[in-house]
């Protein structure tokens, strides 16, 4: 295993989460905020004093990003939203998949560089999922269909790569990326998951152009180097990591999410800790999270 960590994850927060996931670092308050889907939570953490508190939101919320010093942008099931965290305040965006089967909600996303802001939706039955760009210009787009679970997406450091995950099918995909216009092109397999069990869940991209994912059902936290290829494996101890982002002054702490539904109680019992949140200290540093520019 590459040398490349300073220590083994560590359980910071007790949060026990049904489903925690999409982790975002806000420079600018220097906060961690994440959701537990299932509890309809966007949390709001503080690494040097450990003080967390959660917005209720209402329904289920799949991702948010940052849009302002107090605001954020949400997928929920159905519609986009954004949420004022100096009040609570949730004030609705626009529907999305609303017409669609009760077995599809919004699930992953994040804003790239030019300030758009991209999330997928995911299908319990079949390749009904897509991946949306919601502009700062109010309109909506529709890039990629036939996905199952549109999950873990991340830019290269120059901006020329995008990442796609569909969990299911266990692959990362990569994509040519024009940041200019926000379009896509050239789809191919970045890297496939041979862990037993496992799937590739939410992800992050350091500085390097490495890509590390959430291995859900795999114990673990891969690192791929930036033409694909695994470069180490971060033992967790919990069985269903879930997505990872960096953070703090030196975006060089790895911030993990992970989950607990699902779970029976003799898997509870050998991961125990599960729905806590974890850091890794790292000896290299990430890419910032970019806010929503609308």
């Amino acid at each position: 295993m590459v040398n490349f960590v300073n220590e083994s994850p560590k359980n910071i927060l007790t949060a026990r989460a049904r489903l925690g996931e999409g982790p975002c670092w806000h420079s600018q308050k220097q906060l961690l905020y994440w959701v537990d889907i299932y509890n309809h939570r966007v949390h709001e953490f503080d690494p040097k004093t450990g003080e967390q508190k959660f917005f209720d939101v209402g329904e289920v919320v799949g991702c948010i990003a940052p849009a302002g010093t107090d605001r954020f942008i949400m997928a929920l099931r159905h519609r986009l939203a954004f949420l004022d965290t100096s009040n609570g305040e949730v004030t609705p965006i626009i529907e999305v998949e609303k017409e669609k089967p009760s077995d599809i909600r919004l699930n992953d996303g994040k804003c790239d560089a030019a300030g758009r802001f991209w999330f997928g939706s995911m299908s319990t039955s079949g390749n009904k999922a897509r991946l949306f760009r919601y502009d700062p210009d109010g309109s909506l787009h529709v890039l990629l269909t036939g996905l199952t679970v549109s999950n873990g997406l991340g830019w290269s450091p120059d901006q020329n790569t995008f990442y796609l995950t569909d969990s299911p099918l266990k692959k990362i995909y990569a994509f040519d990326f024009d940041l200019d216009n926000g379009n896509v092109s050239n789809q191919r397999v970045f890297a496939e998951i041979d862990i037993d069990s496992g799937v590739p869940d939410g992800l992050t991209v350091d500085r390097d152009g490495c890509v590390w994912s959430a291995i859900w059902d795999g114990w673990c936290v891969v690192k791929f180097d930036p033409i694909g290829k695994e470069m180490a494996r971060i033992s967790m101890p919990v069985q269903r990591p879930t997505c990872c982002v960096f953070g703090n002054q030196d975006l060089a702490t790895l911030y993990i999410t992970t989950a607990s539904v699902g779970l029976s109680e003799e898997e509870i019992q050998k991961s125990f800790y599960s729905g806590d949140l974890f850091s890794l200290t790292t000896n290299t540093s990430g890419m910032p999270t970019y806010e929503f520019a609308g």
